[in-house]
């Protein structure tokens, strides 16, 4: 109980200080996050987190399919394999390779 109150008065001071600050920081603020995520730096570094993600993922399937054999559900494979592909050197939603 205590942390849903805790986070109840977290979310009414954050919106007493959001509607203080008034539409004109918030453009602010939305314009500065574009800039960021158009950032080169910022996109390879997501780049590179997305690929170090697949290629662990893809090592647990491994690691776990040799343990659970033929036991391995269909949407799990399905899932590994979909990423696979996705990494396969193709141009992602950024027009980057991940090669």
């Amino acid at each position: 109980m205590r942390y849903k109150v805790t986070f109840v008065v977290g979310l009414a001071v954050g919106y007493v200080i959001g509607t203080r600050a008034g539409r004109e920081r918030y453009e602010q603020l939305k314009k500065s996050m574009r800039q960021l995520s158009q950032n080169p730096a910022v996109r390879n570094a997501a780049e590179s987190a997305a690929l170090g993600g697949r290629e662990v993922a893809g090592k647990a399937f491994h690691a776990v399919s040799d343990k659970v054999g033929d036991r391995m559900p269909d949407s799990v494979s399905e899932r590994v394999r979909s990423l696979r592909e996705r990494s396969s050197g193709r141009e992602d939603e950024w027009g980057t390779t991940n090669t």
